[in-house]
């Protein structure tokens, strides 16, 4: 694979520090969910941070292969993920599941169904996680 960008970012701290990019343009406080154990609190975790990059990235997806077909996506289109973190069954740490919902306004659900499937071959995350996590997507 030729790789043609790279981002960069870091953390310290692990659920309770701090993120940013190396740019700069993203700072952000991390807390870990009461559901986790923690305390909540105003900051973010890494799964709502993966919940929006899977989001943005599939949509490009959507976009890209609809494209392909002459497709028109609205700019109302939305792709929603729900990104759900628990033990794993064999004891050993923790796991993610994934649920993308995807929402294209005044197409037909059979075409976005479609070119649904297509995305998820075509999206990196998609790609990434597949045979890894358990992920389900549904056409709102």
């Amino acid at each position: 694979m030729k790789t043609l960008y790279t981002a960069h970012g870091s953390a310290t701290g692990g659920r309770e520090g701090q993120a940013a990019t190396d740019t700069g343009n993203v700072k952000l406080v991390l807390n870990t969910p009461k559901e986790l154990g923690g305390g909540g609190g105003e900051g973010t975790n890494p799964e709502q941070l993966f919940a929006m990059g899977y989001s943005a990235c599939f949509l490009g997806a959507l976009k890209f292969v609809a494209g392909k077909e002459k497709v028109k996506i609205p700019e109302d289109a939305k792709v929603s993920a729900d990104i759900g973190i628990g033990p794993r069954d064999d004891g050993q740490g923790f796991g993610i599941t994934a649920k993308l919902t995807v929402s294209v306004p005044g197409l037909d659900k059979a075409a976005v169904e479609d070119l649904v499937r297509k995305a998820h071959v075509v999206c990196p995350y998609s790609h990434a996680t597949k045979g890894n996590i358990p992920v389900e997507t549904t056409v709102a």
